[in-house]
């Protein structure tokens, strides 16, 4: 088994909360490591604190003690404008509530990251069509999350992580709301995507079926790391050929949906995409006015403009006494 760089330490990682007067412990001296380009299934039951530590790996919390490292830079001792900027730059997000933008299409939402980095908009949306095909989502560029199911919506959202093939994408339940064939497709697909692209790939799921994909499975349980196992390369093979079974490398095919044509008006036209304050409009001078982000596409694109308002995982709070205990403060 070859040795492989670490791009991800963590040290003598702890998180606390505060419910009411009691503290919870989310997570208890956690240490870590996780190669470069290796796909790693975080798992564990609801409340164990795999989301947490998922939070506290892409720099969206803060710990109580220790730290995290990414690469050589610390991540827990950075400023929330230097959060935002090495988010920009290094890392993707797959959010189980999706976080596409109502407002925009399926290939605006996916090009977000690449405006961001000051890409032109025809060779971004170029970009984000070709990540739409290969989830199985070209017929949908030009819809909105409302003209989408779920399932659709997430893969836009798994599309959009890969657009601007960051060093690692974290992923929470990516597959939570597709039906168990496209969860096989999806997952084979960003698995071949992720070694294509050299991405480091961690995924937090509580189904142990699909974690047996990864090429590292690490195991919480009540905040602690109960095992972190590096696969041999016999049996990824093996586990992954019972996952995956027949299937080959190429674009998802299209599954019926609960959003269909004959819903809509035969003569109906979709809106046309929200028109982007771009370089088109010119100031006096002739200069071009800097491109500007639609609201709330910071957030979306996995770059935060401020910390995060709901600071607790939902998993930390289902260990308070009453579901009305759910405001908490970092200790």
């Amino acid at each position: 088994m070859r040795f492989v760089t670490p791009i991800i330490k963590v040290q003598n990682l702890r998180k606390v909360y505060r419910v009411g007067k009691e503290k919870v412990i989310a997570l208890n001296d956690i240490c870590l490591e996780i190669g470069e380009g290796e796909m790693c299934c975080i798992v564990g039951s609801s409340g164990s604190g795999k989301s947490t530590l998922l939070n506290q790996l892409a720099g969206l919390e803060k710990p109580t003690k220790g730290r995290v490292l990414i690469g050589k830079h610390d991540v827990s001792a950075m400023s929330e404008n230097e959060l935002a900027e090495f988010r920009q730059q290094h890392l993707g997000f797959i959010f189980q509530s999706y976080n596409l933008l109502p407002a925009l299409t399926a290939t605006e939402n996916v090009a977000l990251p690449l405006m961001f980095k000051g890409m032109p908009k025809k060779q971004r949306e170029k970009i984000a069509r070709a990540e739409l095909k290969k989830m199985g989502l070209l017929a949908r560029a030009k819809h909105k999350p409302t003209e989408m199911s779920g399932g659709q919506q997430q893969r836009v959202g798994i599309a959009r992580a890969f657009a601007a093939k960051p060093k690692v994408i974290f992923a929470d339940e990516p597959t939570g709301n597709l039906d168990s064939n496209t969860s096989r497709q999806v997952l084979y697909t960003m698995l071949e995507m992720a070694k294509e692209y050299g991405i480091t790939f961690v995924m937090v799921t509580h189904e142990r079926e699909l974690a047996n994909c990864g090429d590292r499975i690490v195991t919480i349980k009540d905040g602690r790391v109960l095992e972190n196992v590096l696969l041999s390369d016999t049996e990824k093979e093996q586990n992954r050929r019972q996952l995956f079974g027949d299937l080959v490398s190429g674009d998802i095919a299209e599954p019926e949906t609960t959003v269909t044509e004959d819903e809509t008006p035969k003569n109906k036209k979709h809106a046309a995409p929200q028109k982007e304050q771009t370089a088109d409009v010119r100031q006096a001078g002739g200069k071009p006015q800097a491109e500007k982000p639609p609201a709330g596409a910071q957030r979306a694109a996995g770059k935060p403009a401020a910390p995060p308002a709901a600071a607790q995982p939902a998993e930390t709070v289902q260990q308070a006494k009453t579901p009305q205990e759910a405001q908490t403060k970092s200790v």
